[in-house]
């Protein structure tokens, strides 16, 4: 039997206000606290609030039917704690239906998968710890920021206790192969892959509200009957997306949402569920492995990471920024680890990519600056106050290269503390 996964990634990302050179060791605000309001407040009321309550009412009115599953940053949460908490009270609703699966993800929307392994776990245990804060539930799924995904961070995510992974299509890793069926990672057979299909994602997230389309207008029986035609041995269909794609990108009056109230009437009518991810891996077996050498993503033409590391602007801010990562962990000031998080945002990076102006406009309406260079300018002055912030908590004898070591030496001991601690607890419960 057919089934679908509907998948919705949730993001809000803190906006850095304009900061100057000079303000540089006299001002260690960073942010602009009324774009972040504004934003979170407008998401809110285009998207979060309506989406939410349609959402809800198709799984009341099908009697359970109908499932979904969110990708939610950590750094979302927080934001719609403070300005829009009616937010969270409508995903508490969600949860209990038990129809809802949150995802894990790095809590800071971060690239920590790229640059330090230890971050990565980390963030990680960060997010899941507020998922189940605020909806009870812990996410036994991943999907890395915008789908990042590798060979290399397969094995990452499995050290980390995650079997399932929501990864992208691309056709340099597909080939023939469909991405209707569940796969399993080269290195790691246990680790179960969902692929993404872009097409029929894309097709709500970009095309639904493009009058020039071929297949325009789409409707929940015209979509329906694409997947209830397709091969018969075909079983499973991620559609996976921005959740803004409900009443932002295809704004309420596209008809977006009556769209989604009435795909769950025609995936009765064609015989098609809705599922879990983590019900799709018990349910389907894998059929084949596949093997990702070099990191693939959701975005942009190419779907890898140049989106973020493709120039030099971009990698000397992230070769600085993750430099600090050992000294943050050992700091003991609570606004310098909440900085840490913020600063990681992948979109501080994206704003600094020179192939927004080819090709990507539809996310380039989003890039607050005029220029790359204008978003590394500012992300630099940033960072430089924080710099000298972090290294202000250790004695200025120690050089870096040897405070480097000794940190790594600490954080080193410190695991294998824990590692041992484990071992006497699992002795004692057997004894």
């Amino acid at each position: 039997m057919k089934t679908v996964n509907f998948c919705f990634r949730v993001h809000q990302r803190y906006n850095l206000k304009k900061y100057r050179f000079f303000e540089i060791g006299n001002d260690h605000y960073y942010y602009d606290d009324y774009e972040d309001e504004m934003s979170v407040s407008t998401a809110a009321n285009q998207v979060y609030l309506e989406a939410n309550n349609v959402l809800l009412n198709m799984i009341k009115d099908f009697n359970g039917r109908f499932k979904v599953s969110f990708i939610i940053s950590g750094l979302a949460l927080e934001q719609l704690e403070k300005f829009a908490p009616e937010v969270i009270d409508s995903f508490k609703a969600l949860a209990k239906t038990d129809n809802v699966e949150f995802i894990a993800t790095p809590y800071a929307h971060s690239l920590a998968s790229l640059y330090d392994d230890d971050e990565f776990v980390r963030q990680l245990k960060m997010q899941s710890d507020k998922i189940f804060d605020l909806f009870g539930k812990r996410p036994t799924t991943f999907a890395n920021t915008a789908l990042i995904y590798s060979d290399e961070i397969a094995d990452k995510v499995s050290k980390a206790g995650y079997k399932n992974i929501i990864v992208e299509e691309t056709k340099h890793v597909m080939g023939w192969k469909s991405p209707h069926y569940v796969y399993h990672s080269v290195v790691n057979p246990k680790v179960k892959l969902l692929v993404r299909d872009n097409k029929l994602s894309d097709d709500i997230n970009f095309r639904f509200s493009q009058g020039n389309w071929s297949e325009y207008p789409l409707t929940a029986d015209k979509f329906m009957s694409w997947i209830a035609k397709s091969p018969a041995e075909e079983e499973v269909y991620n559609i996976c997306m921005g959740y803004e794609a409900l009443g932002k990108l295809n704004v309420k009056s596209s008809g977006i949402f009556d769209f989604f109230r009435k795909l769950p009437e025609y995936a009765i009518e064609n015989n098609i569920t809705f599922s879990l991810p983590s019900k799709i891996v018990d349910n389907y077996k894998s059929i084949d492995a596949l093997s990702v050498v070099y990191p693939i993503s959701w975005t942009d033409e190419e779907k890898d990471v140049s989106a973020w590391c493709g120039n030099e602007l971009q990698n000397e801010a992230l070769s600085k920024l993750y430099a600090l990562s050992e000294r943050v962990n050992l700091c003991s000031d609570p606004s310098i680890k909440i900085d840490w998080q913020c600063l990681q945002d992948s979109y501080h990076f994206y704003f600094m990519n020179t192939k927004h102006y080819s090709n990507g406009r539809v996310l380039a309406q989003q890039v607050p600056y005029d220029t790359p260079y204008d978003a590394f300018i500012n992300y630099m002055n940033v960072l430089s106050d924080f710099i000298d912030r972090v290294k202000s908590q250790f004695p200025t004898s120690i050089e870096d290269e040897e405070l480097n070591s000794l940190l790594k030496t600490i954080n080193s001991q410190n695991a294998r503390i824990e590692e041992l601690e484990k071992k006497l607890k699992n002795k004692s419960k057997k004894a």
